[in-house]
């Protein structure tokens, strides 16, 4: 796989953009390395691995930082964690179509980028809503373990999809969500890294990893520390979503179905 100098520093530079956006609501940026990489790598193994990898550096830095200013709850976390982790092991191990692959990327793509628009639109409103309500441990149990599956599946964390729906749901007050959706994409991205290594399909191609790890190590440092002090912009969210929906679209009908070429 080759990739020009030209092309590798416009990658570096677009996920060092995603990994400050994304890590400031407590996401790793998997749907969008995810979508960028389709752009300019053919390989879907490539683009599974490497994305895996780039969330999982993002959201443990994320989840340090978190846990350091006392917005991490284990106890509240780890239904949803225990659920998730073996789902996303078992999706990461399903060996797809590349066709197949390219349709449920594409389709989540557009349904993440259709749930951060809807959570940047109301997130102000629910800012300020303080009461919270309590849920059984079966409400948990399959929300954790569907969203690991589809996790595992694609090559994202979970967080995206996880996030809007607690916060829909009143679960907790928005900075522990983030606490939680950081974690959660911290432990799905570790499950599923080890679910392709050990079906021989992690492929991780060093030169063009480092660097992007490098990108998103400074970007997700420095989205943390916005997070952390409340400066986060709901316009900047909504245009990333409306990227990645139109990116998603395209890799749902060029590489998936085929039908329009963009």
């Amino acid at each position: 796989m080759e990739i020009t100098t030209e092309s590798l520093l416009l990658l570096a530079v677009c996920f060092f953009v995603i990994a400050t956006l994304y890590s400031s609501v407590g996401f790793g940026g998997g749907s969008s390395y995810l979508a960028i990489l389709t752009l300019f790598v053919g390989s879907f193994f490539v683009i599974r691995s490497v994305a895996l990898v780039c969330n999982l550096m993002v959201v443990s830095g994320s989840t340090y930082l978190y846990y350091k200013n006392g917005h991490f709850e284990i106890k509240k976390f780890m239904p949803f964690v225990a659920a998730s982790i073996p789902l996303a092991f078992i999706g990461a191990s399903f060996r797809l179509e590349e066709y197949v692959f390219f349709i449920i990327l594409g389709i989540a793509l557009m349904v993440s980028a259709v749930l951060l628009f809807t959570q940047s639109l109301g997130r102000k409103k629910k800012s300020l809503m303080q009461d919270t309500k309590k849920y059984p441990l079966w409400v948990t149990v399959i929300l954790g373990a569907g969203i690991g599956f589809l996790s595992g599946l694609v090559g994202i964390g979970g967080g995206i999809f996880l996030a809007p729906i607690l916060n829909h749901m009143r679960w907790d007050l928005s900075i522990k969500i983030a606490a939680l959706a950081s974690f959660f994409i911290l432990v799905n991205s570790i499950s599923g890294i080890s679910g392709l290594i050990i079906n021989d399909m992690f492929v991780f191609p060093w030169k063009l990893g480092l660097v992007l790890l490098g990108a998103v190590l400074l970007g997700g440092q420095l989205g943390i520390r916005i997070s952390l002090h409340k400066l986060s912009g709901a316009g900047i969210k909504i245009l990333t979503a409306i990227l990645v929906f139109i990116v998603g679209l395209r890799v749902l009908l060029n590489n998936g179905l085929g039908v329009i070429n963009f």
